[in-house]
């Protein structure tokens, strides 16, 4: 499937992202990041009743926060097993969401369905940004909001990734993901549309940095799959350049690990009809 004058296949690369993210055991690393959604939800104000879309959801930090806020929540992903750890959670805390497997590229609601769509992490992943960030605007209502969650360039997972594509073929022409982690790549994404930046960090609080990077090679799809498939010195010439990183951004003085992970909070008012 080509898209406008790019030229790229974006089947084909979404085919092979989801290979990537399906890989390892997401919602391990997932559940840690559920304050990132609770804030997400505070920052667009959400209220009660209100129709919600959680985009690329994950296993549902976003949803269950808007869930536990009384909204009608609809949760989605192109990762069904994912969805089905969202499913176990709510079922878990008794709320009732509706789960949908969906792609956020070509999102199966009418224009206007939702009232606030969310996304954590998510949804700067989908290799086609400008059909992405066209249908999170075409599905909301005109003057609601869209809440994101995106690493930023410079922060912690933003050199990470950068790092790890390092080791893995490149898709030539494929625009970095954390440009939805910059003022000037959102601006250009939601043109017409009313911005509010907020620059904020997770802390990742692991035992150490080899427990980090025990975690992320067996559950976060990026590392886990790159590491796989590398030949043994390659393999470890990046294991030791992820704990070089790791060392240097470490704040906690002592043998644990704490370290902050910059995203941009992001809420988008849609413009008026």
């Amino acid at each position: 499937m080509l898209t406008g004058t790019s030229g790229l296949d974006y089947q084909a690369i979404k085919q092979r992202q989801h290979a990537v993210w399906a890989s390892g055991d997401y919602a391990v690393i997932g559940t840690t990041l559920q304050i990132v959604g609770e804030n997400l939800c505070e920052a667009v104000d959400l209220r009660a009743g209100s129709r919600v879309l959680d985009v690329a959801a994950g296993n549902g930090n976003a949803t269950l926060a808007a869930a536990r806020r009384f909204a009608d929540v609809t949760s989605t992903d192109y990762v069904s097993e994912w969805l089905e750890q969202g499913r176990l959670r709510a079922a878990a805390e008794r709320l009732p969401v509706a789960f949908q497997e969906a792609d956020v590229e070509a999102l199966p609601f009418a224009d206007g369905s939702y009232d606030v769509v969310l996304s954590t992490f998510g949804v700067m992943f989908a290799p086609n940004q400008e059909q992405a960030a066209a249908e999170l605007a075409r599905v909301v209502v005109p003057g609601g909001r869209i809440g994101l969650a995106n690493w930023t360039p410079g922060g912690f997972i933003g050199r990470l990734l950068k790092l790890v594509a390092q080791y893995a073929t490149p898709v030539p022409g494929l625009k970095p993901s954390t440009r939805w982690g910059t003022a000037e790549g959102l601006q250009a994404l939601f043109a017409g549309h009313a911005l509010q930046l907020q620059a904020r960090n997770f802390m990742f609080r692991y035992r150490s940095p080899e427990h980090w990077l025990e975690v992320f090679e067996a559950c976060y799809g990026p590392t886990h799959k790159v590491l796989a498939s590398l030949a043994p010195e390659r393999q470890q010439a990046l294991a030791q350049e992820i704990l070089e990183l790791l060392r240097g951004a470490n704040q906690s003085g002592d043998a644990s690990l704490v370290v902050p992970g910059e995203y941009l909070e992001v809420v988008v008012t849609t413009k008026a009809a």
